[in-house]
């Protein structure tokens, strides 16, 4: 979907998530700024989950209602962005889907999933941003979150714009397209099985000797820095809107006490 043509600022509704909302706002306002800094008028509709964790459990009767919700309260916006891959491909992806054999519902699901994009896609696809005015020193490396990659092809777009970062150094870790062991319900689930995943994963991390652990999906984030705290690590772990808007004022995800990681 291409960027609207009139010379009106595209209206974009921001999907907060249901993770940023409890657990890390800054995540919320920094795609915010984002958004405002590349010409959007930003709205945040009043919103709920939008079903994936249901749907991924096989609940679709409640997947279906939540996305319902979802549906009614953010059409009527230009685009629909959230600063997850997760969450953003959930609605592109999963809910055409979902209702393909309801004919009330059908084209409504097709119109909202056409228009929703994850944070760092829409401002390198759709708005044509190539550079952000941020800066922060240090080495960087990032994770490729699976459903951002795998279903929306987000891997190029958050490290052209990371390049652009004043101070920022990347390296690449090993396998960073391999999964991190999070998956939603998945780490409930099978606890032993994900702890094998995010340890392999945090070893590749330490690895590559960053400062910094950048990804674009919370719940990844989260199951990251918790395992690597628990490894002792030192290593700073953000959220990649935060690092772009120059919003690393605050504590690092996982940080103890609020206290802020320096390797």
């Amino acid at each position: 979907m291409a960027a609207p043509t009139s010379s009106r600022p595209p209206r974009v509704a921001l999907f907060a998530t249901c993770l940023v909302d409890l657990m890390r706002p800054s995540i919320g306002m920094a795609t915010a700024k984002l958004l405002e800094d590349a010409g959007c008028i930003v709205e945040v509709p009043s919103q709920t989950c939008c079903g994936q964790p249901a749907f991924n459990s096989g609940d679709r009767d409640t997947a279906r209602a939540l996305a319902e919700q979802m549906i009614t309260a953010f059409e009527g916006y230009d685009y629909i962005v959230a600063p997850s891959g997760s969450c953003a491909g959930q609605v592109r992806k999963h809910y055409p889907e979902l209702f393909k054999h309801d004919p009330n519902l059908a084209r409504r699901a097709d119109e909202i999933a056409e228009k929703t994009y994850e944070l760092t896609s829409f401002l390198v696809d759709v708005l044509g941003v190539r550079k952000v005015d941020a800066s922060i020193s240090g080495t960087a490396t990032y994770h490729d979150s699976c459903s951002g990659l795998r279903e929306l092809g987000v891997k190029k777009q958050p490290r052209l714009l990371l390049q652009s970062v004043e101070g920022l150094h990347l390296t690449e870790m090993n396998e960073n397209e391999v999964c991190c062991g999070f998956g939603g319900t998945f780490a409930v689930k099978y606890g032993e099985i994900s702890d094998s995943i995010v340890t392999k994963k945090a070893e590749n991390i330490e690895a590559a000797e960053p400062d910094m652990l950048i990804a674009g999906d919370l719940g990844c984030l989260m199951n990251m820095a918790g395992k690597l705290s628990r490894m002792g690590s030192t290593i700073a772990v953000r959220h990649v809107a935060e690092v772009l808007a120059g919003m690393t004022d605050v504590p690092p995800i996982g940080a103890p006490n609020g206290q802020e990681k320096t390797r």
